[in-house]
């Protein structure tokens, strides 16, 4: 296990949520997706000891949980920051100068596609595609998207609460 694994278990509350999840399902295996948004709702990531944990709440193998975990790029199977950066890397979004908004990201964070920065603030990740391409160059932060980007804008997506008079 490395040291980036979290070695605490589920707790209770967590565990009855999982149950309550699965509920709804015919089949416990089927609430899957679900259940591994929720834990890293909780988490930000998910543990090789959290998939252990939830699939056998599913009644899963490990070894199935994690094709599915490991399908979908929005589930992390490994820390990631507080606010994760996903950068378009569609075709439009090139066209558009996806390259300029990247190196400056990349500037800004000190940070490399696919790394965290050093204060677990910001991760940035590339993604093939999602869907704004009429807005592009996009990014999503957090969960919100944005388009139409500049570095302007990023400075602004960026800036601390107190910088945006929040």
């Amino acid at each position: 296990m490395s040291t980036a694994e979290s070695k605490t278990g589920l707790t209770a509350t967590e565990r009855s949520k999982i149950e309550m999840l699965s509920q709804h399902y015919e089949d416990k295996r089927s609430a899957c997706i679900e259940v591994l948004k929720y834990v890293q709702g909780q988490y930000r990531w998910i543990s090789n000891h959290h998939l252990s944990e939830i699939a056998a709440l599913l009644n899963m193998s490990r070894a199935e949980l994690e094709g599915v975990a490991t399908y979908y790029n929005l589930i992390f199977r490994q820390k990631v920051g507080e606010h994760v950066i996903f950068l378009c890397d569609s075709v439009s979004c090139w066209i558009m100068g996806r390259d300029v908004i990247c190196e400056h990201l990349r500037r800004r964070l000190g940070i490399e596609p696919g790394e965290t920065t050093a204060d677990g603030a910001y991760t940035l990740l590339p993604i093939v595609c999602i869907g704004h391409c009429d807005h592009a160059p996009a990014m999503l932060l957090d969960d919100e998207l944005h388009g139409d980007l500049d570095i302007k804008r990023i400075d602004a997506l960026l800036a601390s609460p107190t910088e945006r008079g929040l």
